[in-house]
């Protein structure tokens, strides 16, 4: 009898030790469930001008939920909520606050005022979302419905010249659909959206636009350990400008950024149960040279950027 008991003891043990191996990595969080994120961004980018560095330091935080509606064998439909998008910014000593908390003003003559007005209509609509079960955003059902919402009187911007400019620039980037499925796979898309053993590597290809620069993101994840409901992942991203990376046009100049490289470190844990990012942190260091031309200028302005990002489920 004792020899049966140990030898069931063992065995029960034996089977948890091998259930925990491995774990399937897909989206399956519950329908009608609403599910919070917080993702956090602190980011210093220093720029070297004819001698003199420049610096200019960013906060963000956004906080964003996500309801699934409905899934099929080859996607999930959720309904998408920003909820709150706060940016501050201290370039040169000169502080600059951006909140969707504050309703704003499109026909103020402050920057903060108009890009706060749009930040807040778009955290008074809902996107519906097509996601695979990787979390990669295949499709944002409504997003011209509600590009066109928000954008409606971008015609009554009042700033002016190169500002101006730069503001209508920044605010159609930001509710593009690109824009919006950036934000959204900041904490989605890692998964290999499959059964992964522990030790085994799984690589997502990510192109991304990030201040108007095309940049392509290789992302190697590894599954380090699978404890109860949590799966501990991490993760190194090689980052580079796209081939042929479309210049940025600003002010009149010509800017280039062939040059850039970088790279990023990755920890995250993962709700086995349901998909979703647990949380995570991660740590970007990019650097490298943008070439600047303008009539009768030409320039090569050396650039780091370095960052780190923290994703937390609320």
């Amino acid at each position: 009898m004792k020899k049966i008991l140990l030898i069931s003891v063992f065995s029960v043990l034996w089977l948890t030790g091998m259930a925990q191996s491995s774990a399937r990595l897909s989206l399956n969080p519950e329908t009608n469930k609403v599910y919070r994120f917080k993702l956090s961004s602190e980011q210093t980018t220093s720029q070297t001008v004819q001698g003199m560095t420049q610096n200019v330091e960013s906060n963000s935080v956004y906080v964003c939920s996500f309801k699934k509606m409905d899934s099929t064998s080859d996607f999930l439909v959720f309904e998408v909520r920003f909820d709150t998008i706060d940016t501050r910014t201290n370039a040169m000593g000169i502080t600059t606050v951006i909140s969707s908390v504050r309703e704003g003003d499109v026909t103020s003559k402050e920057t903060s005022d108009v890009l706060s007005c749009f930040m807040n209509r778009l955290t008074q609509n809902a996107l519906y979302v097509k996601i695979d079960h990787a979390g990669h955003v295949l499709d944002i059902v409504n997003a011209k419905m509600l590009s066109d919402i928000i954008l409606k009187d971008t015609a009554s911007i009042t700033v002016t010249g190169v500002t101006g400019d730069a503001i209508k620039k920044q605010v159609v980037n930001m509710v593009s659909a690109n824009g919006l499925k950036n934000m959204i796979e900041a904490i989605t898309w890692n998964l290999p959206g499959k059964e992964v053993s522990t030790g085994e590597n799984w690589q997502i290809l990510q192109a991304m636009d990030s201040g108007g620069m095309n940049l392509d993101i290789v992302t190697i994840y590894k599954l380090e350990n699978v404890k109860e409901n949590a799966v501990s992942v991490t993760a190194q991203s090689d980052i580079k400008a796209a081939p042929n990376a479309t210049p940025i046009n600003s002010g009149g100049a010509t800017v280039t950024y062939d040059d850039l490289k970088g790279m990023s470190k990755i920890s995250l844990v993962v709700d086995k149960h349901t998909g979703f990012t647990a949380e995570s942190t991660g740590k970007t260091s990019i650097s490298g040279n943008l070439g600047v031309s303008a009539p009768g200028v030409s320039m090569q302005i050396p650039m780091t950027i370095n960052s780190e990002t923290r994703v937390k489920a609320l």
